[in-house]
Parts: C-alpha cells; structure tokens; sequence
C-alpha cells in the first residue's frame, strides 16, 4: 500500500497547462511568451550580480529546533547585495498541500515576504516576495496522499493531538492536489479570472515586458511576484537562466522483456513490498515515542526522515514497473530547452547559461545516484544537449553547452565536474543544493567516481563520468551524528566565458546545539 502517490505525467501536465490558460487565444492575440518573464526590480542588469540558492527545504518545526528557519535567518544576512533568490525544488514536505505553507514556508522566509512580519495573516496563494524567488517544482510539491492514508490522517487529527504531535508527519489528507498548491502558490494562476474582460485586463496589466520572443511576464518585487509557467526562462548580467520541471522527464526506460528482465521486476516488487512493511513499523514505532524526551526526540527525527527516504524509494520502483516504453515524457518541454539554448547561442548579448530543476542527472548521495529516475534524466537532457552541440557547432568552441546545472533532490551539498561522458553533457558543473532543511542523506559507500558502461572503439568498459568535488551531508553515528544544513550565495563576475564564485553556508546540527559556518569559496570557470 502507498503511503503517498505520484500523478501521472500526463496529468501533470494536462492541469499545469489547464492551470496557466496555457496558449489561449487571448494570450496568442497579445503575443505572449508564456515560458519567460522579465525582473523588473529597478536595478541596473550588471554582469556582475549575485543570488542565492536553497532546496528540499520544506520541513516544519523540529520538536524544540527549525533546521529550514536557521538556514534562512543566515540567508537574510546575505541577501544584501543578491539579486534573486533560487529554489531547487520541494517548497513544503511531505506532500505539497496547502496546509503545511503557513508552518513550513512563509514564516520560516517571512522576512522575504512582503508583510513577513504579520506572516500569520499571508494566505499561501497571496504571496508577494521582496526579493525575486524563483522556484521549480520539486516531486514532494506533486505528491498527494493515497486514499487509505489521507482519511486516517484526518479522522486521527484528535488522538494525534492527544499523542502531542506523536504522528506529525507533515501530511495533510488533500495532498497537493495534483500541484494546484504550488500552481496556487507561485504561478500566475490564470485560470482564477474569467475569460473575457477580465483575463484581458489581467494580462494587459502585467504581461508589459517586451523581448525577442514577444511580450511575457514583468515580475516586480514587492508588488506582482509570479511565475508564468511551471518551466521558464530570464536573463541577467547576460546570462539565460532555465528553470524546468524534472517531474515531466524522469520516467524510466522500460525493463526488457526477456528472463532477465522479468526476474528484476520480481525483485522489485518484492523489495517494493518489504518497504511497505518497514513503514509500518516506522508509523507503529513513533506512536511510542515521546517528543518531551530530547533522545525520542532525535530519534523521532531519524525515524521521519527514513520515512520520506523510503517513500522515495517507493516511487522510484512505481515509475519502475508502470513504465512499459509507451511512458509519456514532456517532449514539448525539451524542445522548448533545446530551441531556447540554440536561440541563447547566437545571441550576442548573452555571455553564458545555467539550468536549475530538481532532479540530479549525477549525484553521490546514497539514496539517489542509482535511481532509475536520476538515469532517466541524465538521458534526455544529454539528448537535449547533444541536439544543441550539433546546431551551434563551432560556435560553443571547447566551452560547455551550459556553463552551471543547479539541482536539489538529493539531500546534500554537492559539487560535481562530469569528464569526457562521449556526450554534450562533458566538462559541466554540475552543483547539487539540496540539504536546507529537510532530512539529511550520506554520501554512498561506493565513492566519489560516478561510473558508466560506455562502448567506445567497439568495447564496452565501466568508465568514470563523473567526480565529486565536494560533498556535504549527514556524518557520524550516534551522539557524534552530524547534520550539516546548507544554502550557497553565488557571485557572478563579468567577462566571457563567465566566472562563478560559489559561496556554501552552512548550520550544522551536532550534540543538540548549532554550529553555523562558512565554507572555503570555489570558483567555476
């Protein structure tokens, strides 16, 4: 029995298209770029710019500490100076729904918030931020919960407040609705103004910004903070940023149909079921667990972050076995990336590119680097890639077709640098910032080397990809268990190709006290 599940591709899709009145006639009659916007922040676009970036953040309180409120309150002392604020998925756990935004986003960024003072009075959907922030969707922001479990949720809220929070999990019996909450919570939700008079006036009134593409989005900090779509573009300092949705291009490639393929799946379905039971026994445990006892306490928190780590593991197996080579993926989207990057290459004004989406292509965290989903994207955004290397030509020279990738997912700080992969995904930096607030993951006992059969003159030969630069995570066992929250300022510097100076933060959790610390900045190109 799922504990939560995952819409369908299609579905995602089909309501977010629903949600953005996507291609309307009175959006086309306007010529609107509904995959771009423009920050209109009355500051000068200098090349040299700097912004923030965080992930997989949107937990709550911590029986006594908030790991996502001492990550922000460092955020805020270096906001100064930063242009925009970057969010790599996964805004509120466990699932997306509307009733964990209050506790588990807006007041713990309430100082981003215009109004952040009185955060108990700013509704999820009625958000205005003072500083650009710009998410993607992370999995947990599409998760709703299964039937079973969203009627327990509500019919045990009384004996759970008995229990004193005994069986807080961060769940509500809606779920995220399909996404509608983060649609609700940070797009321009169109599909709330009635077609006519007053969509046009809506889109008139805000749709002011004019770009080689047509008219699209002016976001204004402070007053109208909205995205147009749940994948889109902008640029600053003369670099093209790509926010995309991985949830629409992770599907994984069908097993065989031959012996072997049917014993994996086997394999699967059991390991599938012996998760199901390990939940169990995960729910059963923290009913007689006592919040008040600092060591139930800390083991309660283990015990909730092992939960969500085996739901993923869930998920992943579910995509696994429902995928049967007729799985849709979001080809529109990776069209859209690769007619934008080729378009972003011959544009002079344009100095550089960075992509940010949610799920890592490569990755040493313990729980995702061997993920059939992790495979799945690394997969179509090489196709996507390859595509452009070969329109731009000598135009890229011996530069990478994207200068940065910023992910979240996996639940870590990592810096990886891909070698010669034999595609166009080689020599990228590849950056994943996904431990700022939610549970923490180890690197895996493997190593840093991420591997790939490859064939080359005829052979094939397990081949290094991929390296792990820098890794931080959870560390220790028992009392010398460490947990090491992180965000990162990134500083843009001008010329072309464009240098990066990444900055990581970090609040590090060790012994019940905090430790909050900086690391040794790294340079990038």
């Amino acid at each position: 029995m799922e504990f939560v599940t995952d819409p369908s591709i299609a579905t995602k899709i089909l309501k977010m298209r629903q949600r953005v009145r996507w291609g309307e006639q009175a959006i086309v009659q306007r010529d609107i770029d509904q995959t771009r916007l423009v920050l209109d922040d009355n500051q000068e676009d200098s090349p040299e710019f700097s912004f923030l970036v965080l992930g997989d953040s949107g937990s709550g309180a911590h029986r006594g500490h908030n790991p996502q409120r001492r990550i922000a309150e460092q955020m805020v002392q270096q906001r100064d100076g930063c242009r925009f604020v970057l969010h790599t998925g996964d805004v509120v756990y466990l699932t997306g729904s509307s009733t964990f935004y209050p506790p588990n986003f807006i007041e713990p960024y309430r100082e981003f918030l215009v109004g952040g003072n009185d955060s108990k009075h700013i509704a999820y959907d009625r958000m205005v931020f003072n500083l650009p922030f710009l998410p993607i969707p992370g999995n947990h922001d599409y998760y709703d919960m299964s039937v079973l479990f969203g009627v327990l949720s509500q019919i045990t809220i009384p004996l759970r407040r008995l229990l004193r929070a005994h069986l807080d999990l961060d769940v509500s019996w809606r779920g995220s609705m399909q996404g509608n909450a983060y649609a609700r919570a940070f797009l321009d939700y169109l599909k709330a103004y009635q077609p006519g008079a007053e969509l046009e006036r809506h889109l008139d009134q805000h749709y002011t910004a004019k770009t080689e593409t047509g008219r699209c989005l002016s976001y204004q900090p402070g007053r109208f903070t909205r995205l147009p779509n749940r994948y889109y573009t902008f640029r600053s300092g003369g670099i093209d940023f790509f926010a995309l949705d991985s949830n629409t291009i992770n599907a994984p490639i069908a097993l065989p149909k031959n012996p072997a393929g049917d014993q994996y799946r086997r394999q699967l379905e059991q390991q599938r079921t012996d998760i199901d039971n390990q939940i169990q026994e995960i729910l059963l445990t923290l009913t007689k667990l006592k919040p008040d006892d600092p060591d139930d306490a800390e083991r309660m928190d283990d015990l909730h972050a092992k939960l969500e780590q085996l739901t993923e593991v869930t998920q992943d197996i579910t995509k696994q076995l429902a995928s049967d080579g007729r799985t849709e993926t979001d080809s529109e989207q990776m069209a859209w990336l690769e007619k934008r990057l080729i378009e972003s290459w011959h544009t002079d004004a344009v100095r550089g590119r960075i992509l940010f989406f949610h799920h890592p292509p490569y990755v040493t965290e313990a729980t995702k680097w061997h993920q059939a989903q992790t495979l799945a994207v690394r997969d179509r955004l090489r196709q996507v890639l390859n595509a452009v290397a070969k329109a731009v030509g000598d135009r890229a020279g011996d530069r990478p077709i994207v200068d940065l990738v910023l992910n979240g997912h996996a639940h870590c700080l990592e810096y990886l640098r891909t070698a010669d992969t034999g595609h166009a995904d080689a020599n990228t930096n590849w950056i994943i910032c996904g431990g700022s607030g939610f549970s923490l993951r180890r690197q895996r006992e493997e190593g840093a080397n991420v591997t790939e059969w490859l064939s080359r003159s005829g052979a094939a030969s397990e081949t290094v990809v991929a390296k792990s630069e820098l890794f931080v995570g959870r560390s220790g066992q028992g009392s010398q268990r460490r947990r090491p929250y992180s965000f990162l300022r990134i500083d843009v510097q001008a010329g072309t190709p464009p240098k990066f100076v990444v900055r990581p933060f970090v609040a590090e959790r060790y012994q019940k006290a905090w430790n909050d610390y900086k690391l040794d900045p790294f340079v990038i190109g």
